[in-house]
């Protein structure tokens, strides 16, 4: 199994989520990219992920020109600006989808807003991800409500 996670600037979102995914599964192939890759990763997300326990320290900011003549089981865009630019893909991509979230990287604010918002998405792409990964993956359907009881709603 490969996954492609993309966003533009691939220094925050795409890292987090890459980081969550792979610590779901060990062996499952996850690389993440941006389609104007910034070359660095953003030090919130490396202190929020490393608060949840994951080190994406060594991550790299890599461009989604690496990885178009490979083959992807799905290709994740987590941003707009990457879901309205994916580029076209050489190599075959079985499912092509988009979970998107806000950019905590534009929060403006005080020091600890800006640390809020990086841990707030972080656990909002930690939930969508597990979410993505029980019932695409591992195909277990979940209750709508997400919680672990059984109406569903």
């Amino acid at each position: 199994m490969k996954i492609l996670i993309l966003c533009t600037g691939n220094s925050c979102r795409s890292q987090m989520a890459h980081g969550f995914l792979q610590s779901f599964d060990k062996d499952i192939t996850v690389c993440s990219a941006g389609t104007q890759a910034s070359g660095k990763l953003n030090e919130g997300a490396v202190k929020a992920m490393k608060e949840a326990g994951i080190d994406i320290s060594n991550h790299t900011s890599d461009s989604v020109d690496k990885y178009l003549n490979e083959p992807w089981d799905y290709v994740i865009t987590v941003c707009g600006g990457a879901n309205e630019s994916c580029p076209a893909f050489v190599g075959e991509v079985k499912h092509r989808i988009h979970i998107g979230f806000d950019d905590p990287s534009h929060a403006v604010g005080t020091p600890e807003f800006i640390e809020g918002e990086f841990r707030r998405v972080r656990d909002e792409i930690k939930n969508r991800f597990q979410r993505f990964y029980i019932e695409d993956i591992k195909g277990i359907t979940m209750p709508k409500c997400g919680c672990n009881c059984k109406s569903g709603k």
